[in-house]
């Protein structure tokens, strides 16, 4: 990681860090005289072998139900309620952080929702008529004309799909909330065989579970979020509706995140850990680590309990990351909705973001970290608006971002009647189950949104929704480098399919780029009725490297054609 942030991680690999233990603000449970059972995820210090650990463990009262040994990480359950207190004294833990929900991939009410990436409720009862549409090219999708953020990085027909539209020995990893498998445009490309679900639903944060296991099946998606990022980076070409950056590589399925948008701790470590298992290639993260937004190690407004925690987040995530591009994963990640510079960081008044009402304002600086974003080895996505406008609410930073993407920008081409339209947001797949859920379709299977699209042949219909945000960014930036792995990946021996190092991966992604110089003025000014000025933006840097498209604009048809690029 470029800058200050860049001396942490060094301290933490050439030193190791003090055996302490880590606790969230204090809430039910805890030091109380009751011994109501209690689930927590431990972190082993560096060189501790997990016998040891769970030795450690039993003296304090805590029992292993699930371990990564891999990386150090397992979730207890115990009895104890002093367990934080004891687990101090014990030098083979590292930490110890309570079990609860610590990622947000997308919206629910129950919790705090990213307002950036929700679906809208916009709808009209008598139904809504389909946008006009624009004749489309020889051999291209049906949906394609309505696929602006496709064209604007060459992926078409005649694009990067007549070069190389990958092929099914690269594997692309979604951590997210699911794939819709049933979706026609992603099932002639889902690996039902490789995909995991590291997740257990739960009934206060999902709902009731829809399985008696509480855990869905790997085929299935309940929120929506992870089908639509998967569309983006593989819908099939196949002639139905709408096809992706890399329309011919393998999705597997690798999830790590609550129906109702939380992710917790030990489900992301295996799913990251998973993936450099099997060998896979690309692994898409359109989240962040919470309950955090910002995981600051030292902040005096935090207890010292909670900046335990928050070291244990970076640490546990850093390993995780590290272990997978180890074995040939390049990570890449949405850079986040917070309209803030990442270099420059000041506020931060939303964490802790879970349970509800426990987040107070503090003031924060460039030491404390998104993770995994801002992991070491991980590609942060900044998001575009059709007229490659920087998104208002994308995060952006010449510390931090690499690579510039399509994300959708609902206001970009503010004054003009496309104001607020949907087509300026990206369309991608979305699972029908959500939309009937949500009511955003007429019971003949019409959307009653015109946020929902719904494309239909030989009495087969599917359907598509416009959504908005860097999540949406990161996706096209991880189908490019699907594409450059299987055009320039070597045999793989552990699955024999193809493998290439994350390092020339990267390499190749930011070459490729198309340079796009800062605005000018390079103070941007997002300022809109009801919307305050500190959304407003400031681009440093050079036309060639800046921190709003960083290396530039993400190109499928360069990055299989020249790899060097115009560098």
């Amino acid at each position: 990681m470029r800058g200050k942030k860049g001396w942490f991680f060094a301290l933490v690999l050439l030193m190791g860090l003090t055996p302490v233990a880590f606790a969230a603000p204090a809430q039910q449970g805890e030091g109380s005289s009751s011994a109501q059972p209690s689930e927590y995820v431990v972190v082993y210090a560096e060189g501790v072998a997990p016998a040891a650990v769970r030795q450690a463990l039993a003296a304090i009262g805590g029992t292993v139900v699930r371990e990564n040994a891999a990386v150090g990480v397992a979730t207890i359950k115990t009895n104890n309620p002093n367990f934080m207190m004891d687990a101090l004294q014990q030098p083979a833990l590292l930490g110890a952080v309570r079990n609860r929900p610590i990622g947000n991939t997308g919206p629910r009410e129950l919790f705090k929702p990213d307002e950036v990436e929700q679906l809208p409720d916009v709808v009209d009862a008598t139904g809504v008529s389909q946008p006009e549409r624009a004749q489309v090219q020889a051999g291209a999708e049906p949906l394609t004309d309505l696929q602006w953020d496709m064209a604007m990085i060459d992926a078409a027909v005649d694009g990067s799909y007549a070069v190389q539209p990958g092929t099914k020995e690269v594997l692309v990893g979604i951590i997210d909330s699911g794939i819709d498998a049933s979706h026609p445009d992603l099932a002639p490309n889902f690996s039902y065989e490789l995909s995991r679900n590291f997740v257990t639903d739960i009934p206060e944060i999902d709902g009731p579970c829809e399985h008696p296991t509480c855990v869905d099946p790997v085929d299935v998606d309940d929120s929506g979020h992870g089908t639509h990022v998967a569309g983006t980076v593989a819908a099939a070409l196949n002639g139905f509706g709408m096809a992706g950056v890399a329309p011919n590589v393998t999705l597997v399925n690798i999830r790590g995140g609550q129906d109702g948008g939380y992710l917790f701790l030990q489900p992301v470590i295996d799913a990251i850990v998973y993936a450099g298992d099997i060998g896979v290639d690309v692994v898409n993260m359109s989240f962040y680590i919470d309950p955090w937004l910002y995981n600051c190690t030292n902040n005096p407004a935090d207890s010292p309990e909670a900046q335990m925690e928050q070291t244990a987040v970076i640490v546990a995530t850093q390993r995780a990351v590290g272990y997978a591009r180890a074995r040939g994963v390049t990570l890449i990640a949405s850079a986040g909705n917070g309209h803030t510079d990442l270099g420059n960081p000041s506020a931060d008044s939303s964490s802790p973001n879970y349970p509800p009402g426990i987040n107070y304002p503090r003031t924060v600086d460039n030491s404390c970290l998104i993770m995994p974003i801002e992991a070491e080895g991980v590609i942060p996505v900044s998001a575009l608006g059709p007229s490659k406008a920087k998104a208002d609410y994308s995060n952006y930073g010449v510390e931090q971002v690499r690579v510039s993407a399509p994300g959708g920008y609902a206001r970009d081409f503010f004054g003009t009647p496309q104001f607020q339209a949907p087509s300026n947001r990206v369309l991608s797949t979305y699972p029908q189950s959500v939309l009937e859920a949500r009511g955003l379709l007429n019971p003949d299977g019409t959307p009653r949104s015109p946020f929902v699209v719904r494309s239909c042949q030989d009495d087969v219909c599917a359907y598509y929704a416009y959504l908005q945000g860097t999540s949406m960014a990161a996706p096209h930036a991880t189908g490019v480098a699907a594409l450059i792995v299987s055009q320039y990946g070597r045999a793989d021996a552990r699955n024999g399919g193809l493998t290439l190092r994350p390092i020339v991966t990267q390499k190749i992604l930011e070459r490729t780029a198309t340079n796009h110089a800062c605005p000018e003025p390079r103070m941007v000014d997002y300022t809109i009725v009801g919307r305050p000025a500190s959304f407003n933006a400031y681009c440093e840097g050079s036309p060639d490297f800046n921190g709003f498209y960083g290396e530039g604009i993400v190109n499928a048809l360069t990055a299989v054609t020249n790899p060097l690029g115009n560098r």
